[in-house]
């Protein structure tokens, strides 16, 4: 695979500040975040389709409030 080398120097600084093990390490981390992030489009649309569910509302409000972990 190549990469433009913006995005090489990039990678290489993650790894030599210690932020990761490798180059594989950065790779592996940015598709599985894209793979979450597909998914995450797929039920949007899904659910952006399906009839309004009560129980679903009130777990929304309450996911709503929940702190973020995006590490």
């Amino acid at each position: 695979m190549r990469l433009p080398d913006d995005i090489v120097d990039f990678v290489d600084a993650l790894v030599s500040d210690g932020k990761a093990g490798s180059r594989a390490v950065v790779v592996t981390r940015a598709l599985q975040r894209e793979r979450r992030r597909s998914a995450a489009a797929r039920d949007a649309a899904i659910l952006a389709q399906a009839d309004p569910d009560a129980d679903l509302d009130s777990l929304a409000a309450h996911v709503a409030q929940a702190p973020l972990d995006l590490g």
